[in-house]
């Protein structure tokens, strides 16, 4: 049994991530980590964790404690892992890696070298829906790969009109804005369809001014092996499209990062469409896979190293 402590118990810990650690054979969550006593109380309740802490340290260096999940905003992400990195236990962060590149690449680096297992949760590598495009892809369904496109719009939510405050508009947290918190995942799984990325450049902007972070992105890209890549990321449009085309010598495939709608593999005149639906707790398959992966049964896809190359990407298209 590996026990696990949470730092963090926000909204991604309640159905998304929490449960599935709980769910999965082999795992417990023995702690968790919230600074506000109150809400700590009350989640440990709801989810029948044994263990409270008001401070990340003392949670770390609790010797029951075999490894961390750390579901904090991006900022904190270097702090944390840095301390989990020298206490020698498994860790697990939330996406994106951290702030920047630079931040990302010191995190890698410090369980590197201490030879700790260290993962970070771009679970959608995992999801059903996501391994059959990549199985179409690997069974040249469509011919040889030539360039993908990604096009993803949404209009300003009410907190952005009312200017009230979110860690995911904070340049100081994330600087590309909603870019670095929903982007991330489509890049991460653009790199696990395709290979990883040669090199990316960007334009951004700020067209709105209803928050410091950026609200408007382009990008321009290329995959080691030659496919070409593009995508448009407008935070402060009149509508919302979430719509990514893969482009093959003998047709195409479509489908969205965020939705449950239809995949559609278009070849030879025709669409063929398949309705694959996420599981209740959507990080469950990724859990699994790690667990696997810690047992040696298996290879876990979403790792330090893949997301180092993830914050890579983004920080080029960023600059």
């Amino acid at each position: 049994m590996l026990n696990w402590g949470f730092i963090g118990c926000g909204a991604v810990t309640e159905v998304k991530s929490g449960p599935a650690y709980q769910l999965v054979k082999g795992f417990s969550v023995k702690a968790v980590m919230r600074r506000n006593p109150e809400k700590l109380a009350d989640y440990a309740k709801r989810h029948g964790i044994e263990k409270t802490y008001i401070d990340a340290e003392a949670l770390i260096n609790d010797p029951e404690i075999d490894a961390v999940y750390i579901a904090t905003p991006p900022d904190s992400h270097l702090e944390y892992a840095l301390k989990v990195a020298k206490a020698g236990k498994i860790c697990c962060i939330e996406k994106p890696m951290a702030v920047n590149y630079e931040q990302s690449l010191a995190i890698y680096e410090a369980f590197d070298k201490k030879k700790v297992p260290l993962y970070v949760a771009y679970y959608r590598r995992n999801l059903a829906r996501f391994l059959q495009i990549k199985q179409w892809l690997e069974n040249a369904e469509i011919g040889k790969i030539e360039r993908i496109n990604w096009v993803y719009t949404k209009e300003p939510s009410a907190e952005d009109l009312a200017k009230t405050y979110n860690w995911r508009t904070d340049k100081n947290v994330a600087p590309g804005g909603y870019f670095d918190d929903l982007a991330s995942h489509g890049l991460d799984i653009f790199a696990f369809f395709l290979g990883d990325y040669h090199s990316a450049s960007g334009v951004v902007n700020n067209k709105l001014g209803l928050y410091h972070a950026y609200d408007f992105i382009q990008s321009d890209w290329l995959h080691k092996n030659g496919i070409k890549g593009s995508a448009l990321w407008n935070f402060g449009a009149k509508a919302y499209k979430d719509e990514v085309i893969i482009y093959g010598e003998k047709g195409k495939i479509t489908f969205s990062v965020f939705g449950e709608n239809p995949l559609i593999l278009s070849a030879s005149g025709k669409d063929k469409l398949v309705e694959i639906t996420n599981p209740k707790h959507i990080q469950l398959p990724f859990v699994e896979a790690m667990k696997n992966h810690l047992q040696g049964k298996g290879v876990s896809t979403s790792t330090g190293k893949s997301a180092l190359h993830t914050a890579w990407v983004m920080s080029e298209i960023l600059n």
